[in-house]
Protein backbone atom coordinates (compact mmCIF):
# COMPACT_ATOMS: atom_id res chain seq x y z
CA UNK A 1 0.00 0.00 0.00
CA UNK A 2 2.78 2.44 0.84
CA UNK A 3 4.47 1.83 -2.51
CA UNK A 4 1.28 2.76 -4.37
CA UNK A 5 1.14 6.13 -2.64
CA UNK A 6 4.73 7.00 -3.53
CA UNK A 7 4.06 8.00 -7.19
CA UNK A 8 1.21 10.25 -6.07
CA UNK A 9 3.42 11.89 -3.45
CA UNK A 10 6.21 12.41 -6.00
CA UNK A 11 3.79 13.93 -8.53
CA UNK A 12 2.45 16.37 -5.94
CA UNK A 13 5.99 17.26 -4.91
CA UNK A 14 7.06 17.95 -8.49
CA UNK A 15 3.95 20.03 -9.17
CA UNK A 16 4.62 22.15 -6.10
CA UNK A 17 8.21 22.79 -7.31
CA UNK A 18 7.15 24.48 -10.53
CA UNK A 19 9.07 27.64 -11.28
CA UNK A 20 6.21 28.93 -13.46
CA UNK A 21 4.80 31.32 -10.87
CA UNK A 22 3.72 34.94 -10.75
CA UNK A 23 6.59 35.64 -8.30
CA UNK A 24 9.23 34.25 -10.68
CA UNK A 25 7.60 36.04 -13.62
CA UNK A 26 8.07 39.32 -11.71
CA UNK A 27 11.80 38.55 -11.38
CA UNK A 28 12.24 38.54 -15.17
CA UNK A 29 13.25 42.02 -16.31
CA UNK A 30 13.79 43.61 -19.70
CA UNK A 31 17.41 43.25 -20.78
CA UNK A 32 18.08 40.03 -18.84
CA UNK A 33 20.11 37.46 -20.74
CA UNK A 34 18.55 34.16 -21.75
CA UNK A 35 20.83 32.43 -19.24
CA UNK A 36 19.66 34.69 -16.41
CA UNK A 37 16.01 34.04 -17.28
CA UNK A 38 16.68 30.28 -17.32
CA UNK A 39 18.26 30.58 -13.90
CA UNK A 40 14.95 31.99 -12.62
CA UNK A 41 12.46 29.87 -14.60
CA UNK A 42 14.41 26.73 -15.48
CA UNK A 43 14.59 25.13 -18.91
CA UNK A 44 11.75 26.29 -21.18
CA UNK A 45 9.05 23.85 -22.24
CA UNK A 46 9.55 24.98 -25.84
CA UNK A 47 11.62 27.53 -27.67
CA UNK A 48 12.05 28.72 -31.25
CA UNK A 49 14.59 31.07 -32.81
CA UNK A 50 15.03 33.04 -36.02
CA UNK A 51 17.76 35.33 -37.31
CA UNK A 52 17.15 38.01 -39.95
CA UNK A 53 19.66 40.60 -41.14
CA UNK A 54 21.84 40.23 -38.06
CA UNK A 55 19.00 40.42 -35.57
CA UNK A 56 18.20 37.21 -33.71
CA UNK A 57 14.93 36.54 -32.00
CA UNK A 58 13.86 33.73 -29.69
CA UNK A 59 10.49 32.97 -28.16
CA UNK A 60 10.60 30.69 -25.12
CA UNK A 61 7.63 29.34 -23.17
CA UNK A 62 7.48 27.81 -19.72
CA UNK A 63 4.27 25.84 -19.23
CA UNK A 64 2.81 24.42 -16.04
CA UNK A 65 -0.63 23.13 -15.27
CA UNK A 66 -1.63 26.50 -13.82
CA UNK A 67 0.22 29.08 -15.92
CA UNK A 68 2.24 29.88 -19.03
CA UNK A 69 5.13 32.33 -19.13
CA UNK A 70 6.33 33.54 -22.53
CA UNK A 71 9.51 35.56 -22.96
CA UNK A 72 10.64 37.05 -26.26
CA UNK A 73 14.37 37.69 -26.60
CA UNK A 74 16.03 40.01 -29.12
CA UNK A 75 19.76 39.43 -29.62
CA UNK A 76 19.82 37.29 -26.46
CA UNK A 77 18.14 39.83 -24.16
CA UNK A 78 14.59 39.73 -22.77
CA UNK A 79 12.42 42.24 -24.62
CA UNK A 80 8.79 41.22 -23.97
CA UNK A 81 7.18 38.89 -21.46
CA UNK A 82 3.69 37.65 -20.65
CA UNK A 83 2.04 35.62 -17.89
CA UNK A 84 -1.15 33.74 -18.72
CA UNK A 85 -3.41 31.50 -16.72
CA UNK A 86 -5.27 28.92 -18.83
CA UNK A 87 -9.03 29.17 -18.76
CA UNK A 88 -10.87 26.36 -16.91
CA UNK A 89 -12.03 24.93 -20.26
CA UNK A 90 -8.46 24.40 -21.49
CA UNK A 91 -7.40 22.68 -18.25
CA UNK A 92 -9.82 19.77 -18.73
Amino acid sequence: MKMRAMPVVMLLFLASCSKVTQDNFAKVEDGMSEEAVRAVLGTPTDSSSVSVLGVSGTVSRWVSRDAVITVRFVNGKAALKSFDKPSPETQK
